[in-house]
């Protein structure tokens, strides 16, 4: 009987320090719940962030253009300039995540801060970045369709407001810079035209002659790094 008491006293306290380790473990910190929460919002709204809060429209829209101005249907393939727009958009969004990173994300994970105040703290970089390429004209537009009172500052404005205005300053953008990408192109097109149909060339297209033209044009001036080296300067 003594035996199985002092065996009892002994288990005791080597169960009292499991117990703490224990309850760690089925108790993680606060700040879990939050990362997994912001962990599966950022999966899902991916998609969303990329082609309205970054220069990946713009991106997307010239190189569209330029596809069709050359006359290659297929070349290059959408995946290849997605990845190309992609690319280009990290290296352009790389100073506004560094400051994202060092606002919000390194005094949340010290735990410094709490998780609304971590969105809110990373979100004002993105939102300068936004202010900066929208068009007031397209913010004007948003607050009056929102009834939103007019603001003392640009910064005022809630991202409902600077998001849609942001997307549409870029379509123009893109829009321009296409519009002038195609005139060159549009050129050799009408001389071609205009050169086969004087020789009596009916039922050749002129597309079959202009389109190693055009591509011949592109590739001699180095087409691809003047097109990424305007984009660039245009950010």
């Amino acid at each position: 009987m003594m035996t199985l008491l002092v065996a009892a006293r002994v288990a005791v306290p080597a169960t009292s320090q499991l117990l703490p380790d224990l309850n760690a473990r089925l108790h993680p910190s606060d700040s879990t719940p939050w990362t997994i929460l912001f962990a599966l919002t950022l999966i899902t709204l991916l998609p969303a962030i990329l082609m309205c809060m970054t220069p990946l429209v713009r991106l997307m829209v010239v190189f569209h253009f330029l596809r069709q101005a050359l006359g290659t249907q297929t070349a290059p393939s959408n995946p290849t300039l997605l990845g190309l727009g992609l690319m280009m958009t990290w290296f352009l969004m790389t100073p506004v995540l560094g400051q994202v990173d060092q606002q919000a994300v390194q005094p949340y994970r010290a735990g410094q801060i709490t998780g609304w105040d971590a969105i809110d703290r990373g979100s004002q970089p993105i939102k300068h970045f936004l202010l900066h390429y929208s068009r007031e004209k397209d913010l004007a537009l948003f607050t009056a369709a929102g009834q939103i009172p007019r603001p003392n500052a640009p910064d005022d404005l809630p991202m409902r407001v600077v998001v849609p205005a942001y997307i549409l300053s870029e379509l123009k953008a893109g829009f321009a810079i296409g519009a002038v990408l195609f005139l060159p192109f549009l050129l050799v097109d009408m001389v071609t035209a205009a050169i086969t149909t004087s020789i009596g060339m009916f039922q050749l297209p002129p597309v079959v002659i202009s389109t190693p033209l055009k591509i011949l044009l592109f590739v001699m001036v180095d087409g691809w790094n003047l097109l990424a080296h305007s984009l660039l300067k245009s950010f």
